[in-house]
């Protein structure tokens, strides 16, 4: 993807872009069926006399421990909820709890600095949010998608004055 900001952009030359995390979603989706496929093998040893005394397993037992797996699973499963969605009038981000509005003329920069985990948004008042579906563990899909929104950025706040060079 060429730098479009520095060739005369306007705001309908730049497309829309949505982005959700792809390494984070896999392993989720794998570790969260490990953990009802785990709790669901404890749940079928739970049978009989607890050991010593006269308590015993009873099936509700049984259904309460794949429950307690189902509810792990979707634990895990939070964390596939990122996802970024930006045009060149607003930038809307979900992160795994919580999610913002932002209309550009408040985004100053785009960052996605060397060593950080995901991008991060600077707000005109030095605020940072977070960009947790650019993940640093997708490589190249998460460079692209912060050259974009880097795009998207310069197109929505640039000037007419900007274009005339």
């Amino acid at each position: 993807m060429s730098d479009q900001a520095s060739s005369g952009t306007t705001p309908t030359d730049v497309p829309p872009l949505v982005v959700k995390p792809k390494r984070i979603r896999i392993v989720c989706w794998i570790l969260a069926v490990a953990v009802v496929v785990l709790f669901s093998a404890v749940a079928t040893a739970l049978t009989g006399p607890t050991g010593a005394g006269t308590a015993s397993f009873r099936p509700a037992d049984q259904f309460a421990m794949v429950g307690l797996g189902v509810l792990g699973a979707a634990g895990i499963l939070a964390f596939t909820r990122p996802r970024l969605e930006a045009d060149t009038h607003e930038v809307r981000i979900r992160n795994v709890i919580g999610g913002y509005r932002l209309p550009w003329n408040v985004v100053r920069e785009v960052r996605f600095e060397r060593g950080a985990s995901w991008a991060t948004l600077e707000l005109a008042d030095d605020d940072v949010v977070a960009v947790m579906a650019i993940q640093a563990v997708d490589k190249e899909y998460a460079v692209q998608a912060v050259r974009h929104l880097r795009a998207l950025h310069a197109a929505a706040t640039a000037t007419p004055g900007d274009q005339a060079g």
